[in-house]
């Protein structure tokens, strides 16, 4: 993830209409709700909570597996209570065997008792009597031992079927809860993807990435190119996965009225390359992956000024931002300006100092920054170079830049959130 600055834009739009830097970050105002920033989770607070809902998934998956493992165990003929109900069911066909052939006994009994002829004695009539009584006694406690033994297959099989019932209702509960873990897992993810690609709260001002300008010259002729080098120093104690340098050129004519922005032109190299790059419509450069704790890294830079272009000002504006593996990400909270003078074409300005960082703040004394602060005049090195002094739109811009106060600064960089290309 890489975020794009706006600020640039912003500072263009000030040199006409200043009050927009001053309003593009109204998030910082002083009377915001502070359950704006503070209902808003952080990275390592969603990261926690996708960490939290990938383990109840997880685990609902397990659960659910292990549903669906005993289900599968509950309906094999081989379970425990399957194979009871079997035994009980040969049990209750023995007994209905055995009392089919007790009946039997009884009904040849009985004809036997009837077959007696008239001339049969007292012992065998008395035998026969008691054969029946005998085939009788056998055959009711045969029926007792059948209804007993279909009393047993009916509990078995009401166990075994209760065991499955069971077993497949865990199933299907163990199935919605996977489908709800699943459901906020992805809840999650995409919050933590989204808050990610916007910045998210872990996006800070870093005061101690610093990016620094040497060999730009305080005076640049239209119709030539200079070379400068852009520092960016990790002044922190941690190591930064990603680091972007940034730069923007902004130009005016001596009036400081009109816009020469389209002739004025801004390149760049790596220190270890001789291709020169046009700096992106981003205004960002390759990133330095990484940047240690207490490394630097240079940039060649180069500035190019149309030969067509008027006598005039003009700042580079340079900063820093940096993106973790882990989701954080962070920044240089101000835009360091750099003013240099634009002599027209063929000029000899002869031996000039290098330009300073700016320190231009600006005249807007009928503006009020939204920190509630008061604006200080123009007190810098344009208004004393030359330019139009307190009315200098181009210090108002930059001025502006350095005023408004590194929270809101720091914000406006990242009021366009996305990947960069």
């Amino acid at each position: 993830m890489k975020i794009r600055r706006i600020l640039a834009t912003a500072v263009a739009a000030a040199v006409t209409t200043p009050a927009l830097l001053l309003s593009v970050t109204p998030a910082f105002a002083d009377d915001k709700p502070t359950a704006q920033t503070q209902e808003k989770p952080s990275i390592a607070e969603l990261e926690k909570a996708a960490a939290a809902a990938q383990a109840a998934y997880d685990d609902a998956v397990e659960a659910e597996s292990a549903a669906k493992a005993a289900l599968e165990a509950v309906l094999s003929d081989t379970s425990p209570l399957a194979v009871a109900a079997k035994a009980a069911e040969a049990a209750a066909a023995d007994a209905a065997t055995a009392k089919t052939d007790a009946d039997q006994a009884v009904v040849d009994a009985q004809a036997a008792v009837d077959a007696l002829p008239e001339t049969a004695t007292e012992e065998e009539k008395t035998a026969a009597a008691t054969k029946l009584t005998e085939a009788k006694a056998a055959a009711a406690a045969a029926a007792d031992a059948k209804a007993a033994a279909d009393a047993k297959v009916v509990e078995a099989l009401d166990a075994r079927d209760d065991e499955r019932v069971a077993a497949a209702r865990k199933l299907s509960q163990a199935q919605k809860a996977t489908e709800a873990a699943l459901a906020d897992k992805t809840a999650a993810d995409e919050a933590l993807a989204k808050a990610k690609e916007e910045g998210g709260e872990d996006c800070v001002p870093e005061a101690k990435l610093t990016t620094v300008v040497t060999g730009l010259p305080s005076t640049v002729v239209a119709g030539t190119k200079v070379n400068f080098n852009l520092r960016v120093t990790n002044g922190t104690d941690r190591t930064m996965d990603e680091v972007l340098p940034f730069a923007y050129v902004h130009a005016t004519d001596k009036s400081g009225l009109k816009d020469i922005d389209d002739l004025v032109h801004l390149q760049w190299s790596s220190a270890s390359s001789s291709t020169w790059k046009t700096v992106d419509n981003e205004h960002y450069m390759d990133a330095i992956s990484p940047l240690k704790a207490g490394a630097h890294a240079d940039v060649k830079m180069r500035l190019t000024v149309d030969a067509s272009a008027p006598a005039g000002n003009g700042v580079t504006f340079v900063a820093g931002d940096y993106f973790n593996d882990n989701g954080t990400c962070g920044g240089s909270p101000d835009l360091e300006g750099y003013e240099f003078l634009i002599a027209a074409a063929g000029s000899k300005p002869g031996k000039v100092d290098d330009a300073k960082p700016s320190t231009t703040e600006p005249n807007t004394s009928d503006l009020k920054p939204q920190s509630g602060a008061s604006a200080s005049p123009v007190s810098g090195s344009l208004a004393s170079t030359g330019s139009s002094s307190a009315t200098s739109q181009l210090a108002l811009a930059s001025g502006a830049a350095l005023a408004i106060g590194a929270g809101a600064v720091f914000v406006a960089r990242r009021r366009k959130a996305g990947s960069h290309a």
